[in-house]
């Protein structure tokens, strides 16, 4: 087998322009029927995207499902498991935490069309509510030129889109998960008045980056922990790298107002020393920021979900 990226679900480009991210917890009340309730499932979801496709051609429909360590030893005790699937546990530093919450699926969805993303999740519902009760779901949007809520580009540290599926998609070296994908999926609450009484000049710092133009700033012009310092993961002398797709997500008239970071991995392993740095560092930040949930997800291939659904992996 070869890394095919045709064969993985939509782990390594757009991040969108309407976008809801949905974390469930199965109820664990019956498991054969929950298991006979995710094939099906599974096999509609994949009915309703093409339908979709179809139905709105200039959507530019962007869908992932997956599951977590838990749910999967729950719904597949039988079958074999991804090399580096694990329950997420809470990470800790000295001054801050990213804690782990609950979560056993996992929807990522986006599209041009807000009634795209509707449409999908309101389908999706007639097969999930019976057997799941819903953790979180979150509406980002793309803010202006693709930038964070706090006036930054996003994304700039990911790899080139054409680069970008050998750093989200398993290759051989986890053959039965091939063109599988971890996902890391972390709620930030950002307390905006905070960020926004720095001057400009600070804030450029803190990111390390220029707000206007994206440059990077020389090393020696960075605060130590910058984001974009303290956010590196090195192994074995090498930078790595994740494909990210956060968006914002704001109740502005409320004041809740974050980031939905989502960093898609061919190696859990990778993001994982990504956030260990940032406690490590105590990246810039997380002095402004809470963090609201955290949990890893493993995003079977197109292929793998056909198993799934034929009931193969019981």
């Amino acid at each position: 087998m070869v890394m095919n990226p045709s064969k993985a679900q939509d782990v390594w480009k757009d991040a969108g322009e309407h976008v809801q991210f949905t974390v469930l917890e199965l109820n664990r009340k019956d498991q054969a029927k929950e298991q006979e309730a995710i094939q099906e499932f599974v096999d509609r979801y994949q009915a309703i995207i093409r339908s979709l496709r179809i139905r709105d051609n200039g959507g530019n429909l962007k869908t992932s499902l997956g599951f977590s360590s838990d749910a999967w030893d729950y719904l597949f005790p039988n079958a074999p498991k991804p090399k580096e699937l694990e329950p997420y546990q809470t990470l800790s530093g000295e001054k801050y935490t990213m804690p782990a919450t609950k979560g056993d699926l996992f929807l990522h969805i986006r599209a041009n069309d807000e009634a795209v993303v509707y449409e999908l999740l309101r389908q999706c519902r007639l097969f999930l509510k019976d057997f799941t009760t819903v953790v979180d779901e979150t509406k980002g949007f793309r803010y202006f030129e693709g930038r964070a809520i706090i006036g930054f580009i996003d994304g700039t540290e990911a790899p080139q889109v054409e680069d970008a599926a050998h750093y989200a998609i398993i290759g051989d070296e986890d053959p039965f998960f091939e063109n599988g994908s971890y996902a890391f999926a972390q709620k930030w609450r950002h307390h905006m008045d905070i960020w926004n009484q720095l001057t400009t000049e600070d804030q450029e710092k803190a990111v390390g980056r220029k707000k206007f133009s994206d440059l990077e700033l020389e090393d020696h012009e960075k605060f130590a922990n910058a984001h974009n310092v303290a956010s590196q993961a090195t192994i074995n002398g090498v930078e790595q790298k994740i494909v990210r797709m956060n968006v914002p997500y704001s109740d502005p008239v409320a004041g809740n107002t974050g980031t939905y970071f989502i960093g898609y991995s061919r190696y859990w392993k990778v993001t994982k020393t990504m956030l260990e740095n940032m406690l490590k560092k105590n990246d810039y930040l997380l002095s402004f920021s809470d963090i609201l949930s955290g949990q890893l997800f493993f995003i079977p291939s197109r292929p793998l979900l056909d198993k799934i659904a034929d009931g193969e992996l019981n």
